[in-house]
């Protein structure tokens, strides 16, 4: 804060002083007045009276200021801390520092049992997560020598019910503090026919062809999690497919950008800018009624922790193109 800014808050805080210094000055010339006292007295009264205003509020116009610094300098850093707080020089600053032990104490404690409540509600939701994968797993074991229509449609419901628990569970994982990286050089071309293969039934269900072309690099990553944003655009380029094809091939140019293309029925314009939102759907999302809004969410966030990035360009009936950049970090829609 500049000196000017001081002066005028300092003069506002003890305006009443001034106010009655003023009163007193004047007063004091009317008793001269009325009183015929000589008129060099007024004068020198008035001399007096601003050499010792002038020492006192000079002094505390000092400790005022530095005051003011030290709380302006806590303010910038966010800090808060009762032992960096200044002196308490009057009753009123006591109950003040008093009021803001109080409050402290309680934001403590509220703090506290929101960290347990949550972390209790992390627990449970992991715990949920992979109690329900070992029904997934029987029910998978009871349909997977089945040949009819019936079965086949069930094994694709189920499929699409482990994805959404495998969703829940990365979402979790993702939020908590020590999230599992691990990076070291991996395939590339490895990583995606992993993914591919994990939604081969689906691109026959539906008859889509994939155009793969060999992608002969390797990439600084965390192979879990980039699999898992691998699989979430797959997800996507499949569910909002109906015809055509799905096209992964490694862009040309010297730097190295994994493309994931579809011939789907795109994203409106409106929609593009928030689709990285948490819990944001869009138009395709509310026609649909499956999207959960975190997908894409979760991909950004991945993308962002693994030193990667991704852009999205996309136009109604014609498709959707997904470029992730390997080796640079950034998020860009058109």
């Amino acid at each position: 804060m500049k000196k000017s800014k001081f002066v005028v808050k300092y003069v506002g805080d003890h305006k009443k002083s001034f106010i009655l210094f003023v009163a007193m000055f004047l007063l004091n010339l009317c008793l001269c007045y009325l009183y015929h006292a000589p008129a060099e007295l007024p004068f020198y009264w008035l001399v007096l009276c601003l050499l010792f205003a002038g020492l006192v509020v000079g002094a505390d116009f000092l400790k005022y200021i530095r005051k003011s610094r030290i709380l302006e300098g806590m303010k910038k850093e966010v800090l808060y801390s009762q032992e960096n707080l200044p002196v308490a020089e009057s009753l009123e600053e006591e109950v003040y520092q008093e009021l803001l032990e109080i409050f402290d104490q309680e934001v403590h404690r509220l703090r506290t049992e929101e960290g347990k409540s949550q972390q209790e509600m992390m627990d449970y939701y992991t715990l949920w997560v992979h109690q329900i994968k070992t029904p997934i797993a029987a029910m998978k074991l009871i349909l997977q020598d089945a040949e009819d229509e019936k079965s086949r449609e069930l094994s694709m419901q189920l499929f699409s019910i482990e994805q959404y628990v495998e969703l829940v569970l990365q979402y979790i994982r993702l939020e908590s503090i020590d999230s599992d990286y691990d990076f070291k050089e991996n395939q590339l071309d490895i990583m995606v026919r992993q993914s591919v293969r994990k939604y081969a039934p689906l691109f026959i269900r539906k008859r889509l062809s994939l155009n793969y072309e060999p992608l002969n690099c390797k990439v600084l990553t965390d192979e879990k999690w980039f699999c898992f944003v691998l699989e979430q655009i797959l997800s996507n380029a499949v569910k909002y497919t109906e015809k055509g094809s799905v096209s992964i091939y490694l862009e040309k140019g010297e730097k190295k950008i994994l493309v994931i293309e579809d011939t789907g029925i795109g994203i409106a314009p409106e929609d593009l800018p928030r689709i990285c939102e948490k819990n944001f759907t869009g138009y395709n999302g509310r026609r649909d009624k499956k999207a959960s809004g975190l997908g894409l969410y979760l991909s950004r966030k991945v993308l962002e922790n693994l030193g990667h990035g991704f852009k999205i360009e996309s136009e109604p009936g014609k498709g959707t193109r997904v470029r992730v950049f390997l080796d640079a970090i950034s998020v860009e829609y058109e």
